[in-house]
């Protein structure tokens, strides 16, 4: 390809709304184009670089047994109905009507999907198991898109579903999955760690994500340096220790003006805030069918509350905090809030486990400068729900191996699930086993966000001048600048750049007639591997400049060496990990 004739430039400055550098490098240097908020075009270069991730996806799902197909983007809100995820999913989910009036919806997954074809494909055991896989647009409405291709609202994705006649062969293809991912980043030159996480909008009984770690990740990850424990801050575990207030004694009310925090509180009282319950407000949402109301989640005062879990136990679709006028018509008032008292009719109580467990706990009077001696949950109030919903943080002790815990951020890059016969129930899919009994299909879901892929790959290799693709993933491998004020100079870059061609090396010419700090600026922002210089000079000095992107310095080549030279490079580019290049 001639730069001349490539559809896309390159910009000197980015837009104002590019906050990390992979959407800074990819929009100057003419990878992408923004539309709309969270929905991107995508110019050459990244089409040629999105190809070359989904050729390893699929090199890697093949090799797993799995089959392609290509799936609707839009479906019947029947299936989603009868899963129950019509209801259960917020605005996230972009519902339509067509001409006829029937509800349809944009593609998020293909769960629902997959389950019905197996309900009318799979009759007997002896087609288990199987798993299918597609790379497909998904569309899914995103209230704060951020971060360029990090999250978008319009994205392609790898998705995979097997399908098995057990757990045991589940727990067969969810290893291989596990697998799988490890080698398709690594080939990629992404370098990612397995967390355990939350199921989420999926279900089922475990999940994984593949994160890549860096400090612009909306994800919190919890990690153990000491034995390798990780999970997303969500689902995390730490080592507690219960605290004994001894035998319950009676409630007192004391005045506590001032003290709306655990830490003024224990301050003022001369006690550690282990001896307190800290109350947190939300409102759930359960839907159209059930009105938002308040829940008020309790934890010991040294700790934080983990909104997932407390979505988990209250069987919310989504929370939120609550505002002022919400916390009071329960009965409770914010900074000086408990269970005590409140209005259990329009009120949620959610206990952590170790509130439980506890006895004379400081909570609040739900009156402004009080506060209440020896709470006792049970006795002083009855929970809806009591579970583990105080959140792990930084220097938590880790469950497994008592270390400290460390707090990292990262970006989701792939995600697996068990689903088990969540969707083969809802939606009839059966099978029939040896005995001619009929059991229900397993599945699995596994997903890889492909853009999301190429954005993080560029986050972790670019430098100051730009991007620095690895040799796997660039659009092209090698930038040939020519530098040309004769016709002899310019006869023989045309040349070398047909030569090339032949040897199926995938290069990008630039001959166009700008200057050589133009050419060399835009080679290094573009980011391909390799770059060929021929000029008057580098033909009087016997040949061409060949560098690669990430090497301080260049090497003269003879030019009837160049070719070999370019292919020798290519080879040990693929051979050698790469170069973290990331600022």
């Amino acid at each position: 390809m001639r730069v001349s004739q490539l559809f896309g430039e390159t910009l000197r400055e980015a837009p104002a709304e590019a906050e990390v550098a992979s959407h800074r490098l990819l929009v100057r240097a003419g990878y992408i184009r923004q539309l709309a908020a969270g929905i991107f075009s995508y110019l050459p270069l990244a089409q040629r670089a999105l190809r070359k991730i989904e050729q390893i996806i699929r090199e890697e799902m093949q090799a797993i047994g799995a089959q392609e197909v290509t799936l609707p983007v839009v479906h019947p809100a029947e299936l989603w109905q009868q899963s129950g995820r019509w209801q259960a999913i917020d605005e996230t989910m972009a519902r339509f009507r067509d001409r006829r009036g029937r509800d349809l919806l944009l593609a998020m997954t293909h769960e629902e999907v997959v389950a019905e074809l197996a309900r009318s494909e799979i009759r007997s055991y002896r087609q288990l198991p199987q798993t299918i896989f597609q790379i497909q647009t998904k569309f899914r409405d995103e209230p704060r898109p951020r971060a360029g291709l990090i999250r978008t609202r319009e994205f392609t994705m790898k998705d995979a579903y097997s399908l098995d006649r057990d757990e045991a062969g589940l727990q067969r293809q969810y290893a291989a999955h596990y697998q799988a991912y490890l080698r398709i980043f690594a080939r990629c030159g992404l370098p990612v760690i397995a967390v355990g996480s939350d199921v989420g909008m999926m279900g089922g009984q475990q999940a994984h994500e593949f994160m890549y770690l860096t400090p612009i990740g909306e994800d919190t990850l919890v990690i153990c340096a000491a034995c390798g424990y990780a999970a997303n801050q969500e689902v995390a575990r730490f080592r507690t220790e219960p605290y004994d207030g001894g035998a319950p004694r009676a409630i007192a009310k004391v005045a506590t003006p001032g003290a709306t925090t655990i830490a003024a509180l224990a301050a003022m009282l001369e006690i550690d805030p282990r001896q307190t319950a800290k109350a947190v407000f939300y409102t759930g949402d359960w839907g159209p069918e059930q009105p938002a109301h308040l829940i008020i989640a309790v934890v010991r005062g040294d700790m934080e509350v983990n909104p997932t879990q407390v979505l988990h136990l209250s069987g919310a679709r989504a929370l939120r905090p609550a505002q002022p006028e919400e916390i009071a018509a329960a009965g409770a008032v914010a900074g000086y809030g408990s269970p005590v008292g409140v209005d259990r009719t329009k009120a949620m109580i959610i206990v952590d486990e170790l509130v439980a467990e506890a006895t004379n706990l400081v909570a609040g009077a739900n009156e402004p400068g009080y506060h209440l001696l020896n709470t006792n949950a049970g006795r002083d109030y009855v929970p809806h729900a009591v579970g583990p919903i105080a959140l792990a943080t930084e220097g938590a002790p880790c469950p497994t191996c008592g270390q400290p815990l460390q707090v990292q951020r990262g970006v989701e890059v792939g995600n697996i699930f068990q689903l088990g016969t969540r969707y083969t129930q809802a939606l009839g899919a059966f099978y029939l086993d040896e005995d001619g009994v009929q059991r229900p299909i397993v599945m699995g879901s596994y997903g890889i966000g492909v853009g999301r892929l190429l954005a993080c790959i560029a986050e972790h290799y670019h430098d100051e001048r730009g991007l620095c693709w690895p040799i796997a993933v660039a659009p092209y491998q090698v930038a040939l600048v020519a530098l040309a004020k004769q016709d002899t100079t310019r006869a023989a870059a045309e040349e070398l750049y047909a030569e090339l061609q032949r040897a199926g090396i995938e290069v990008l010419y630039d001959d166009r007639d700008v200057s050589a700090g133009v050419k060399f600026a835009d080679a290094d922002l573009r980011g391909l591997p390799l770059r060929l210089t021929i000029s008057e000079r580098s033909l009087a000095q016997g040949g061409v400049e060949l560098k690669r992107r990430n090497a301080a310095t260049a090497r003269q080549v003879p030019l009837e060496e160049a070719v070999a030279a370019v292919q020798a490079e290519i080879a040990a580019l693929h051979q050698t990990p790469p170069t973290d290049t990331a600022n």
